[in-house]
């Protein structure tokens, strides 16, 4: 039909991508459900206990990644992926419990904080690792695009829905409404495994913890170069979370009304990442290959942060913030995760995993106490745009020799 061969899909392809992109869809739009509440939950618990959260965050991820290894080894893909989100599932309805019957929920926002953001990074690590097994690297390039559209859908109808709902149910029952998502998303991964067969590759295909996955991290410059790729996004996200965060709570003073301007951001954000997913970052991918592809935000950061500096404005920052995301969700990720269909399985499992999860969360903690620091002494909007420039350039130039070495491989 012209309209498999207009979105790239071949013969055989489209059962596995719809429903794929079904699958990220309902997971997505699950957690931008609770986005907006996690957003939340950190401004009750304190501003100024933002850089504990994402240590806490970070000390969690470490104790999480060996026991999804140990557990991993023991299931096939088949049942050990729906086990992870019927586990989270599980923990939406206990937090759920906790908000509407608590008084004071001082200590429940900060532990639902790091909880959403372990979710959060887990889930979506698990997806792209799933995905990676049943899509080989040409493939991916053609494809993954398209697929991560699912999850900017889903991105979008997530946080329509709490913004909406947040004013009519409460913020604590929108919890439920990710649950449901949430085993949405449950029941395309079971669709999926049947369509492919219902068989694991040579046994278990998550399998490994925390040890192995930093092993194969030492032994492959390449991988060191996709966690120094990392790191140094997750740094220049997290400035920019922090600066949004203190702006929003000073300018807003009802619950609520901040739940819903956090969901209004992340509607923008996923808006302007549908039509990217959908109509460039395909093309992008296939005509300029993934080096250019992964050089692209990273370049559009250092003009951004410039105007940043020059004008340190509040609206200023709101764009650069849109433009960042936008751009991380509609082009850097989907290219990034072409990466891992170069490597070998163990190391897109294990590997990967680490990286999702450790080296992201790590760099979260790092920068938050970084962030801190540049507060204390004394810098703005503007001082902290300046000193992100350097940053954003070298980011750009290991995306860029990243994707040359996969495009050659």
């Amino acid at each position: 039909m012209k309209i498999t061969r207009k979105l790239g899909l071949k013969p055989g392809e489209t059962a596995p991508v719809a429903l794929a992109f079904l699958y990220f869809f309902f997971l997505l739009a699950s957690y931008y459900v609770i986005r907006p509440v996690r957003d939340e939950m950190a401004i009750q618990a304190g501003l100024d206990q933002l850089q504990w959260l994402f240590t806490a965050t970070f000390g969690a991820m470490l104790a999480f990644v060996p026991l999804f290894g140990y557990v991993s080894t023991r299931f096939p893909r088949r049942i050990l992926v729906p086990l992870i989100y019927l586990f989270f599932a599980a923990g939406l309805m206990a937090f759920y419990g906790c908000f509407s019957l608590l008084d004071d929920i001082g200590w429940a926002a900060r532990i639902f904080y790091v909880w959403v953001s372990v979710y959060n990074l887990f889930v979506v690590s698990v997806f792209w690792s799933f995905v990676s097994d049943i899509f080989h690297r040409d493939q991916g390039k053609r494809l993954f695009g398209l697929i991560a559209a699912g999850g900017s859908l889903g991105a979008v109808f997530g946080p329509s829905l709490a913004a909406w709902l947040a004013q009519t149910l409460g913020v604590a029952s929108l919890l439920l409404v990710a649950v449901v998502l949430l085993l949405g998303a449950n029941a395309m991964v079971v669709l999926l495994n049947r369509h492919q067969g219902g068989s694991d590759e040579q046994g278990p295909a998550l399998h490994g913890g925390i040890l192995d996955g930093a092993l194969l991290l030492g032994r492959s410059r390449f991988l060191q170069g996709v966690a120094v790729f990392i790191w140094l996004y997750t740094t220049l996200a997290t400035f920019l979370y922090f600066q949004q965060a203190h702006l929003v709570a000073g300018a807003f003073e009802d619950s609520a009304d901040r739940t819903s301007v956090f969901a209004a951001i992340d509607l923008v954000v996923n808006l302007l990442t549908v039509g990217i997913q959908f109509f460039i970052v395909g093309r992008l991918m296939n005509r300029a290959g993934l080096g250019i592809t992964l050089a692209a935000v990273p370049a559009c950061l250092v003009l951004g942060f410039t105007a940043l500096a020059a004008v340190p404005s509040v609206a200023a920052l709101i764009s650069v913030q849109i433009m960042r995301r936008a751009g991380n969700y509609g082009i850097t990720r989907p290219a990034r995760e072409v990466l891992y269909t170069t490597v070998e399985r163990d190391a897109r499992y294990k590997a990967k995993n680490f990286i999702d999860t450790v080296v992201y969360r790590g760099g979260d903690a790092l920068a938050g106490w970084l962030f801190t620091l540049l507060k204390f002494l004394g810098l703005g909007i503007g001082g902290i745009a300046l000193l992100s420039i350097p940053l954003a350039m070298i980011w750009g130039w290991i995306g860029y020799r990243l994707g040359r070495k996969a495009d050659s491989g």
